[in-house]
Parts: structure tokens; sequence; C-alpha cells
């Protein structure tokens, strides 16, 4: 009762799963610095694929296909980086004046807590400056290795991009050919598979992120608040993370809102929290499943452990990369056959919809 199909007593395949994951964990902490924008590369060519076979059957050379793409897809990102950056600097040149009015809601905080917890002030400021002292050197040194991190991204990912797609048949030959026991035609369809998965995620993302940002720039719009560009782009970049980064946009928003507005008006923050549920609300029922959850049937509870081990691996890029990540995961469980049950725990028994 406790052997396997293959004879092999169940503990010792328990210990071995167990082992291997543990081993990969290990490896992808380890090297995340060379491991992440690689992930990321990966997306990136898999994406472009399509448009680069377009050029090369058009008779543009390989090369300059390639090149064509990326540069193609940098000018896209690096207008949504400047469009970003353009309204974050509109953003920091009201810092004094938001700088006076945090004073002013600092105030007003530290007389509550005095009332409510008998907290005098004197010992919340020095409450205030121990946490200061101990975080500040962090803080520093952790800006730094971000800083450290986004020149390696963008100088490994492109030329990680560039490598993938200019050597994307030696890889396939590769990967079928690590498998010559008859399963070639298997692992074919499990590298077509997962290829269509990845392009239609990151596809379904991009129009999703469009459609969360115009929603949110309306909704702000009608409200009247300052900054309607920067916070509407700044909450829909956050919601491609599942679930955390909608909470963490939630709670930004509206404290950006409150310190910014002309008179602190406790509505203001209400409507600002309103609209973002609202079209949480219809990003999840309605974007999701047509654009992205149709595409990707990854179920909430895997879904969230995914993010969460994500972030705590590789940080926010880690917790966007899990999704495609476990989607991935899942045709390679689903097709091969003694690892089907692990595709059944990834997936979603909801019936998929069919998209016009």
């Amino acid at each position: 009762m406790d052997k396997l199909v293959d004879g092999t007593p169940f503990y010792k395949r328990l210990c071995f799963n167990l082992s291997s994951i543990t081993l990969v964990v290990l490896l992808l902490y380890a090297g995340q610095a060379i491991l992440v924008p690689f992930f990321f590369a990966v997306l990136l060519a898999t994406l472009l694929l399509p448009f680069t076979i377009f050029l090369e059957k058009r008779g543009l050379h390989r090369l300059l296909a390639i090149v064509f793409s990326l540069s193609f897809s940098f000018i896209i990102i690096g207008s949504i980086i400047y469009f970003l950056v353009t309204q974050t600097a509109n953003f920091f040149d009201d810092l004094p004046t938001i700088h006076a009015r945090l004073d002013t809601l600092s105030d007003v905080i530290q007389k509550w807590v005095r009332e409510t917890f008998t907290i005098t002030i004197r010992k919340q400021d020095q409450i205030v400056n121990d946490l200061k002292m101990n975080t500040g050197t962090g803080m520093l040194g952790a800006t730094f290795v971000t800083m450290t991190q986004l020149i390696s991204y963008l100088v490994l990912l492109p030329v990680y991009a560039f490598l993938i797609l200019y050597y994307r048949n030696l890889i396939k030959k590769f990967l079928v050919n690590t498998f010559r026991d008859g399963r070639e035609d298997e692992v074919k369809k499990i590298l077509q598979e997962a290829q269509s998965v990845s392009q239609r995620y990151i596809a379904g993302l991009l129009i999703e992120l469009t459609i969360v940002f115009g929603l949110n720039a309306i909704g702000f719009w009608f409200l009247g608040i300052k900054y309607v560009l920067f916070l509407a782009l700044l909450s829909a970049l956050l919601n491609l993370i599942p679930y955390i980064g909608m909470l963490v946009a939630n709670i930004l928003c509206m404290l950006i809102t409150l310190i910014s507005s002309d008179v602190m008006r406790i509505s203001d923050i209400i409507w600002v929290g309103m609209i973002l549920l609202l079209v949480q609300f219809i990003d999840n029922n309605f974007l999701m499943p047509l654009v992205v959850g149709s595409k990707v049937r990854i179920n909430s509870l895997v879904t969230i452990v995914g993010v969460l081990v994500g972030g705590a691996l590789f940080g926010v890029p880690g917790m966007f990369l899990c999704i495609p990540g476990l989607a991935v995961l899942k045709v390679i469980f689903d097709r091969v056959k003694g690892l089907r049950p692990y595709g059944i725990l990834l997936g979603d028994l909801k019936p998929a919809r069919k998209v016009v």
C-alpha cells in the first residue's frame, strides 16, 4: 500500500521531491541577480517572437528582424517610463507644500495618540527618531542595491532577449534532444503550448493595464483630485501584482490624496477608495476572465502563495513573474503523466469562458 506504481516507496519519492524543491529554491535565491533579468528576457522574447518571425518571412535577415523588434519594444517601454517619470516629477514639485501638510497631519495624529493611549508627544518623537536611526542605514543600502539591480536589468535584459531570439532554434533542439526516449513529440507540444500561454498572458496583461489605467484616470478626473494621471498609472502598474498590488495602490492613492488636497476632506479619500474598489471589481469579474483568466487558469490559493513565494525569492519582480511561471508549470504538469495531480492542484475547476 505504501508503494507507487513503479515500486518506489512513497516516503522515498516524497523525500526526493522535497529535496529537489529545496535545491531549486536555493539555486533561485542564490542566482536571483542573474536569473530575474533572464526570466524577464524570456517573457519579452516570447512576446516578440511572432513579430520577429513575421519580419523574417518578409525577407528581413534574422539579425535585423530581432534588432527591429527589440527597438520597437523598448521605445514603447521607454515611453511608459518617460510618462511615469514626468508625472512623478510633477508630484515632487509640490513636495514642500505636501511636507507642510504632512506635518499638520502628523500633529493631529500625535494629539490623537496622546489622548487615546496617554503617550506623550515627546515619547512619540523619541520612538520615531529611534526607528529612523535603525532603518536609515538599511534603507540606504536597499536603495543602492535597487539601483544596481535596475542598471543590471537595463544591460542584461536586451542582451538576453536578443540571444534567446537569435538562438531559439538551437535552444528548442537542445530541449527536444534531451528526451530521446520517444517523447520528442510530447516535448514539442509542451514547448509550443508554454510559448502560447506566455504570449497570450503578456498580451492580455498589457490590455488589462491599459483599461485599468483608463478607468482609474476617468474616475479620478471626475473626482477632481490632484495628480490624476500619476495616481491612475501608479495604481494600474501595482495592479499587475495579484491581490497585494491593489491593496498597496489603495493605501498609497488614499494617502497621497489626503496630503495633497488643498482642503483635507475625508470624503475625497473615501471616494478614491471607492473608485479603486469599483475598478478592481470590474477587473476581477470581467477583465481578468476575458483577457487574462481565460488564458492562465490558476486558482486563487496557488496564486496568493505563488506571489508570496516569488516576493520572498526575488522581491517585487518575483511577484510579477510568479503567474507566468505557474502557468508554464501547469502546462508541463498537465502533459507529464506522473505530474498531472500537481496540474490539478494548480488549476481552476471553473469552466473556461469562451472569448469571441
